[in-house]
């Protein structure tokens, strides 16, 4: 059996700047396995702009963003197999990988990195009423049709979801001439970044129909229509307020789920709101030696976290590596709560933490002039107003090493959205 220092389970921009990172801290045996049949992961696909603006200071399209990795991950002669599909990976770090040349393989890490990304939810997944017609897509997939294969879904669009993905490929399938109708959203508030409703649905007058969701699809061979209700607090339709959209083109943009089963099978412990490993300040999991980054984690919005993330993965599987795993036995819960979802770590080992640690969270609403408070146990140390939250867009507060240490008998950091006072 063939021995990695660290394997590392993806090729898209986590994985490769997870990479970058380990082999820039002096590991050079490393192995990035990549299912696809080139490096980049979805960033191939996304040929918009508005990546790199925090990593490269300027708007790069997704290959753009992913190239400048890749050409990286090159001259620092990182090995990477295509076209492999891992198939296990056990608490011992035996990963088992299967492609046409070799068959079936086993490797063995001393550490080892996750980072698989997120798929779609489906519409099994949906309980959408109807037949099953062609012309019912995943946004991500009439996306890879449209710009990687050149194949046009349909001319006349409705879009269920408004995250990110449905709401750039409303703007995409207008600009290949498609008639986009409209946006139906279950919730009351998008699940995107503003400014993707800003241009991709305001710019081209699609009409957003927030607390909408689709309640009957008609067509049997292709798709013919859909039924749009609104709906309550409980996410039921009301009766009396249906409407009827002729369209041949169904595009779901319901959510994002980690890909977690691999983390499963290593007994990782995931998060039941995340679906993601639960990590702490050096993102490994509670399985000594696997570490987690990027939306195999958590969903992020940008892509230039997902790197600033996968990075600090890197660098710490390699210490992990280098100087095995001691962290010390102070251990600080951190907590969500009062708006706040989750956080990214949920605990930190004191003696081990960063001079700052960046602790991400998502918000459950939208709050409008409101606080972003942080508590070391009962005792308020942050409070920051923002105008704006919303669930699509993360948020982040940054926790300092010495304040922590500082602190004493500190067992909780809890994180909260408060009013915002003074």
């Amino acid at each position: 059996m063939k021995s990695y220092d660290i394997i590392i389970v993806g090729g898209g921009p986590a994985g490769l700047a997870a990479a970058i990172s380990a082999k820039k801290e002096g590991i050079d045996s490393i192995l990035m396995i990549e299912r696809d049949n080139q490096l980049g992961g979805i960033l191939n696909q996304c040929i918009h702009n508005g990546f790199g603006l925090h990593t490269f200071k300027e708007e790069l399209t997704g290959p753009e963003y992913a190239s400048r990795f890749i050409d990286q991950a090159l001259e620092l002669n990182i090995e990477y197999k295509l076209q492999t599909m891992v198939l296990d990976i056990t608490p011992e770090k035996v990963v088992t990988v299967m492609n046409r040349e070799e068959g079936v393989v086993q490797y063995q890490a001393k550490a080892v990195i996750l980072a698989m990304g997120c798929r779609e939810r489906p519409r099994g997944a949906l309980n959408i009423p109807g037949y099953r017609p062609a012309g019912i897509y995943s946004a991500g997939t009439a996306q890879r049709l449209v710009n990687m294969e050149g194949f046009m879904p349909g001319k006349k669009c409705v879009i269920l979801g408004s995250g990110d993905i449905g709401l750039i490929m409303a703007r995409r399938m207008t600009f290949e001439g498609a008639e986009v109708k409209v946006v139906a959203e279950v919730m009351p508030f998008s699940g995107g970044l503003k400014r993707n409703i800003v241009q991709c649905l305001d710019d081209y007058d699609i009409p957003l129909l927030l607390s909408h969701t689709v309640v009957d699809i008609e067509g049997t061979d292709r798709l013919e229509a859909v039924t749009i209700a609104e709906v309550g607090p409980d996410r039921k339709a009301i009766p009396g307020t249906e409407q009827r959209y002729e369209c041949d083109t169904l595009l779901l943009s319901c959510g994002l789920i980690p890909e977690n089963e691999l983390s499963k099978q290593a007994s990782v412990e995931l998060s039941p709101i995340t679906s993601g490993p639960i990590v702490d300040e050096s993102l490994e999991t509670n399985v000594p030696g696997i570490f987690a980054c990027g939306n195999v984690l958590h969903v992020h919005d940008l892509v230039d976290f997902v790197s600033q993330e996968a990075g600090l993965a890197g660098a710490n599987a390699a210490k992990y590596v280098k100087e095995g795993g001691e962290k010390g036995s102070t251990i600080v819960k951190i907590n969500a709560t009062d708006g706040a979802r989750y956080t990214v770590p949920s605990s930190i080992h004191v003696e081990n933490m960063a001079d700052l640690l960046t602790v991400r969270f998502r918000v459950g609403a939208v709050f409008a002039n409101k606080a972003i408070s942080v508590y070391f146990n009962d005792e308020r140390v942050q409070h920051r107003k923002k105008q704006i939250m919303a669930p699509g867009e993360m948020e982040s507060v940054i926790i300092q090493k010495k304040q922590v240490e500082a602190y004493e008998g500190l067992e909780t950091i809890t994180i909260k959205i408060e009013d915002y006072s003074k």
